[in-house]
């Protein structure tokens, strides 16, 4: 579960039910990552989250999704159901990922709490994510650019929510981040052949 920092960058809001909510994301994200990443570097997808609650396992499903079909030299995923990256090995994956990967550009996703009228929607900002703040835990912020997929409202007892998330809210979410982030690697692909070339 995370919020997000405030700042002068402004956080866009993408509504998962509306038809055309993927395709924007995707160049929304082209976008963001165009501005801020070279054609050589090394772009990460931090999947933060835990298969143990429903409303916490968007960023797992995620990863578990992409680490299917992106085969690139340039593109890394970190954080799948098989091997998630939670609250207990956060800290020292981004430590990993920062040997492994030298100035790697990381896009953070995860699940996160809000309004109630905002279930559903996708976020992308600039900066980092705060893991862990919409369950009170003290995690380190991490990321150049985040996502996160509002799953369930924030009230009193935000940890009960977590289990009662209903998975075809996540997996709905889930589908439309991972076909965004489909488009922009298709999209940025092509961009790198044209750096290169």
């Amino acid at each position: 579960m995370s919020i997000f920092f405030k700042s002068k960058n402004r956080i866009i809001y993408f509504n998962s039910n509306e038809q055309n909510s993927a395709y924007e994301l995707g160049l929304a994200l082209s976008v963001c990552i165009k501005k801020h990443a070279f054609y050589d570097k090394n772009i990460v997808f931090l999947c933060i989250g835990s298969d143990r609650a429903t409303g916490d396992c968007l960023g797992p499903i995620i990863g578990y999704k992409l680490s299917k079909y992106i085969n690139h030299p340039n593109f890394h995923i970190y954080g799948t159901l098989e091997h998630p990256v939670h609250a207990k090995n956060l800290k020292d994956t981004v430590t990993m990922i920062n040997q492994k990967h030298e100035n790697a550009f990381i896009i953070a996703i995860d699940a996160s709490l809000g309004k109630s009228d905002h279930i559903g929607y996708i976020t992308l900002g600039e900066g980092p994510l705060k893991p862990g703040a919409g369950v009170d835990k003290d995690l380190p912020e991490v990321g150049d650019l985040f996502i996160t997929g509002i799953v369930n409202f924030s009230g009193m007892f935000d940890h009960m929510l977590l289990q009662t998330t209903r998975l075809n809210v996540v997996m709905s979410m889930a589908d439309q981040i991972c076909i965004a982030i489909r488009y922009c690697i298709t999209n940025l692909k092509s961009h790198l052949l044209n750096e290169v070339y």
